[in-house]
């Protein structure tokens, strides 16, 4: 009787269920690969619903989620995986429509050479020129004691420039034309992700009937997830791509460790009389404020501070934050370097290797801010880091698995960095002809992308936790430390390498 069951429920879904669909509520999938009916009536089994099964399930179709689906879809061993996006924008679906001429999102993002490169491979690199953003060559940061001072030129270590400033919502534009663009099979799903069960059996699965292609995971195990409307689909692999918040990583179980600062960021776009092409970046008691170009004479404003400055400051008139601004950019808080009455460059001279300053080198005030060009948004700071980013048949890539200072700019580069690593891995099992849900290849992407992660937090900690005492003889040190980055040519050259993606520490530095 046993074995007439299994013939009938094999047959019937080989009738009736296209490729990679699952038979649901017709078999028992939970633990074990037989049907076993419960009862004399169960004989002839009722298919209620059709469930899909896809290799990957990207939970999180933002900027990064996104670079992993255009990574997959540009190399040759992975184009052929089938793939679901699973976010809850709509315009994920229709594609994000992006005029040069609207008005300028405050939420922008630092690209590095090294993220450009991987975009640019991927063939996402060119929408986002189609649109506004501005390379920028120079970067000068400096310290409200009037020691501290350091600036930086792309042509110190023979690149074209240091970065890009694109609006996320150019960046995230671009990766979906990407991937819309190709013959890529994804499929979004606007919804949100309800739960989540990992390695169910998918032996109910046909296969019998069709010229197989597939990996050979497709006969193994895979996971199920539940959607907010109730529906459900099978993955081979389940990515968490879903930000700060994962949801992925709350029902994997992916445990965390990290603290929130005492701090606040309020972003918003400005405007000058000419084009900015210079980032800066002034350390201030509260914390840093930063001033990034994003073309056509706008520019995006990055300022730390206490939460209750940060709520004062959202809340005063577009003048008063204006002119507070264009302070704290020039001589608020303290002296410009050079002006300090003890002589910085004189102070710190024995430090510089070659006796030559180049103009290049001095302090140059900012561009003054005359108008805003976008509302002003506030939201907390935080230091998070999960334990582990992966097990069997899940994985956290970008802010899911590490979340960061916003100080450098580096949290977006470090999740594209995770995507690109991930596609790499994933190829390389297809390639091996492993199951790419297990844990032994999906490790291979955390050994790979840990170190640099916990480095770059570390650092960005580091220097958020240096800046938050303002204590005379600390305060001489730290402005040693920063002139020395300055002033040393070959710690500059690593500085600038590491800053631009490059994965060597600055402290280790040569010709």
């Amino acid at each position: 009787m046993n074995k007439v069951m299994k013939k009938t429920v094999s047959n019937v879904c080989a009738l009736k269920i296209p490729r990679k669909f699952f038979c649901s509520e017709t078999v028992k999938v939970a633990g074990s690969t037989d049907f076993v009916p419960s009862n004399e009536h169960e004989k002839r089994p009722i298919i209620s619903e059709v469930i899909p099964e896809y290799d990957i399930a990207i939970v999180g179709g933002g900027m990064v989620g996104m670079s992993l689906a255009c990574f997959l879809a540009s190399m040759p061993m992975t184009k052929q995986l089938s793939v679901a996006i699973i976010d809850s924008n709509p315009a994920l679906g229709s594609g994000i429509s992006i005029q040069r001429e609207d008005p300028p999102d405050p939420r922008v993002s630092t690209v590095t050479p090294a993220s450009i490169s991987f975009l640019q491979d991927a063939g996402a690199w060119k929408y986002v020129e189609q649109n506004r953003h501005a390379y920028f060559k120079k970067m000068q940061v400096w310290d409200y004691t009037g020691f501290g001072y350091a600036r930086y030129d792309a042509g110190d270590v023979n690149k074209d420039f240091l970065g890009c400033v694109a609006e996320n919502k150019v960046l995230h534009s671009a990766l979906l034309s990407c991937v819309k663009d190709s013959d890529f099979k994804t499929t979004f799903y606007p919804l949100r992700l309800t739960s989540m069960t990992l390695n169910t059996n998918s032996m109910s699965t046909v296969k019998e009937s069709i010229p197989s292609k597939e990996l050979p995971s497709a006969q193994g195990h895979t996971s199920k997830l539940q959607l907010s409307d109730g529906s459900s689909i099978y993955a081979k692999l389940v990515v968490g791509a879903d930000g700060g918040k994962s949801r992925v990583r709350e029902l994997a179980g992916f445990k965390t460790t990290g603290w929130n600062y005492s701090q606040n960021a309020i972003i918003c776009t400005v405007e000058h009389t000419s084009a900015n092409h210079c980032a800066w970046q002034r350390f201030l008691p509260s914390g840093p404020i930063a001033l990034l170009p994003m073309g056509d004479n706008f520019s995006n404003i990055v300022w730390t501070m206490s939460p209750t400055e940060s709520n004062d400051r959202k809340s005063i008139t577009e003048e008063m934050f204006l002119k507070d601004v264009n302070s704290a950019l020039d001589d608020g808080h303290g002296p410009h370097p050079m002006s300090s009455s003890l002589g910085t460059r004189d102070l710190f001279s024995w430090l510089k290797m070659d006796a030559t300053l180049s103009a290049n080198e001095f302090f140059e005030i900012p561009p003054k801010a005359i108008r805003m060009a976008s509302k002003r948004m506030v939201f907390p700071l935080s230091l998070r880091h999960a334990n582990s980013y992966a097990s069997k048949r899940v994985v956290l890539i970008g802010d899911a698995a590490h979340t960061i200072h916003p100080l450098a700019g580096q949290g977006v580069n470090l999740g594209f960095g995770d995507a690109f690593s991930l596609s790499r891995v994933i190829a390389e099992g297809i390639a091996l002809g492993s199951d790419i849900g297990e844990v032994n290849l999906l490790k291979k992407y955390e050994t790979d992308r840990k170190p640099a992660n916990v480095a770059m937090m570390a650092l960005l900690d580091g220097f958020q936790k240096a800046y938050a005492v303002d204590f005379g003889p600390f305060n001489f040190l730290r402005a040693a430390a920063f002139n020395g980055a300055n002033l040393i040519s070959p710690l500059k050259r690593r500085i600038i390498s590491y800053a631009s993606g490059e994965n060597k520490l600055p402290i280790f530095f040569g010709a």
